[in-house]
């Protein structure tokens, strides 16, 4: 997987910075999306690894219909490359680009039971404060959790599950 990333983190810069100079972020980060999920079924992977499959005709498998000239180059030239399986980690590494570019943090919060609006809206507004940026939040339900919620906004985890308190003091006394 690192080796994976570390192929794909120029690819996903360079694919950024052609996105950002034509100002059409949004159009790349959809295009790219798309051909990420098509690249990681199993049945295209067959497709796509076929040998008289050429550059250009994976190109136009990939890109979404009324993309840019511009994405269909840059498919190609992965296609040309041998490096279409590396989409999905390029479009990953390409809307980390685009969420630092626009000043974003993607959290996720994980809770014992699904929050109310307005639980979602203070954890949003103590994000918003501790990163000085905008959140977007996904949410997830995991019932393991007895109670409380586990935040995960990129580098930084906050567990305030009853679990994960039950773990710590589990430690504290083993220790």
């Amino acid at each position: 997987m690192s080796q994976a990333l570390t192929l794909a983190r120029p690819y996903a810069r360079a694919a950024f910075n052609a996105a950002r100079d034509e100002g059409r972020i949004k159009a790349w980060s959809d295009a790219m999306g798309f051909a990420a999920r098509v690249a990681a079924d199993p049945r295209a992977q067959a497709v796509l690894r076929h040998p008289q499959l050429t550059s250009e005709k994976a190109s136009h498998l990939l890109a979404i219909d009324g993309a840019d000239a511009s994405v269909h180059r840059f498919v190609r030239m992965l296609a040309d490359n041998r490096r279409l399986a590396l989409l999905p980690e390029i479009a990953g590494l390409f809307e980390q680009l685009r969420a630092e570019a626009e000043r974003v943090v993607k959290a996720r919060v994980t809770s014992a039971t699904a929050l109310s609006d307005s639980e979602l809206a203070s954890i949003r507004d103590g994000l918003k404060r501790r990163f000085g940026r905008e959140v977007e939040l996904e949410t997830a339900i995991d019932e393991s959790l007895i109670g409380g919620a586990v935040i995960d906004a990129g580098d930084v985890v906050i567990d305030g599950s009853v679990k994960g308190k039950l773990a710590r003091l589990q430690s504290a006394l083993a220790a």
